[in-house]
């Protein structure tokens, strides 16, 4: 009787979603698939309903977190922990993938972090305080790093998971962007701010890829266009395609925001009879789907959320939104 263990996956995707969360985890899915990714998608369910998870049945693995009471943004580091692979890929639900990620799952084979350089003003974002709070000794500042994407192999799960969650458990959730914490304070990004920390302390340069951070843009996409809607490629005026579209902050299935390259591709990659998983067009907001009412919709929450974005702007422009983030925090801690 053979008692050696089962060897482990090449490659595998995780993620985590909820109910809200469905309609960016089968674009997520969807996307990898037309982009010749087969390997197993392993979804941290924090909340799917019955009838999603029946949908997602034949295309992911559903694993539960560890505890129902963990905030959901630490939960990354535990669908690798409960089904592991030679290489992990934590993914987020509100990303596109808009070309084959080959290039990075074997730079993270030959042992290697990757991910990528998050936008600015946050890609100088360093805070001395990480060393003393979570007590990993010396930092060596580098490019701040969006966790939205990260690549590792199975050979450095050992040095970056467990300070990772431990981190996380360190800091909570009350001095973070989801408690009353400023952008000016060392852990507002949470888990993002830990996993920072701990790559400047616990790695070698030579351990990291850092990708460019217009190889995973976030809206309005600057300067992107889109070259082929079937295929998902998206291209800047030099040639340059990126590797994903990261939909950062409000989400366009859940609330209206601009027109934009990620929300065009998702109408294609709920809809269209290609995909692995199609959706039923009256699940989601008109928005979204395809058609001359749609189209209107668009426009129509294109200019409202113009406006919108304007005005906020304008306060930022004043200090005002960040006075009224600090009185917010004076209130919340009397």
């Amino acid at each position: 009787m053979d008692d050696s263990p089962a060897p482990l996956p090449g490659v595998a995707f995780y993620t985590v979603a909820d109910q809200r969360f469905f309609p960016g985890l089968v674009a997520l899915l969807n996307s990898l698939r037309l982009t010749g990714h087969t390997e197993p998608l392993i979804v941290v369910d924090i909340g799917l309903s019955p009838g999603q998870r029946e949908l997602l049945a034949d295309h992911v693995t559903l694993v539960e977190p560890p505890s129902p009471d963990m905030p959901a943004v630490f939960l990354a580091p535990y669908g690798p922990r409960q089904c592991p692979a030679e290489v992990a890929v934590l993914i987020d639900a509100d990303i596109i993938v808009t070309r084959p990620l080959t290039e990075i799952t074997q730079a993270a084979g030959q042992g290697r972090i990757a991910a990528f350089v998050d936008c600015l003003p946050n890609s100088n974002r360093f805070h001395p305080e990480w060393e003393t709070t979570l007590g990993l000794g010396p930092l060596y500042r580098r490019p701040y790093l969006n966790a939205g994407f990260l690549a590792y192999p199975h050979t450095l799960t050992d040095r970056l998971l467990p300070p990772w969650t431990q981190g996380q458990q360190t800091i909570g959730i009350a001095h973070s962007r989801y408690g009353s914490a400023t952008l000016d304070d060392p852990f507002y990004f949470a888990d993002q701010d830990v996993l920072n920390a701990v790559l400047s302390a616990r790695f070698e340069t030579g351990e990291l890829l850092v990708l460019d951070h217009r190889l995973a843009p976030h809206p309005p996409f600057p300067g992107l266009t889109l070259a082929d809607r079937h295929r998902l490629t998206c291209r800047y005026g030099d040639g340059t395609e990126p590797f994903l579209l990261h939909h950062v902050l409000a989400k366009p299935w859940l609330k209206a925001t601009r027109d934009t390259l990620y929300s065009t591709l998702m109408t294609r990659l709920l809809l269209e009879p290609d995909v692995a998983l199609p959706l039923d067009p009256p699940s989601l907001p008109l928005r979204l789907r395809e058609g001359r009412a749609a189209a209107l919709d668009r426009r129509r929450a294109d200019a409202v959320t113009f406006v919108h974005d304007h005005g906020r702007r304008q306060l930022g422009r004043f200090g005002i939104r960040t006075r009224l983030a600090r009185w917010r925090s004076r209130q919340a801690a009397r």
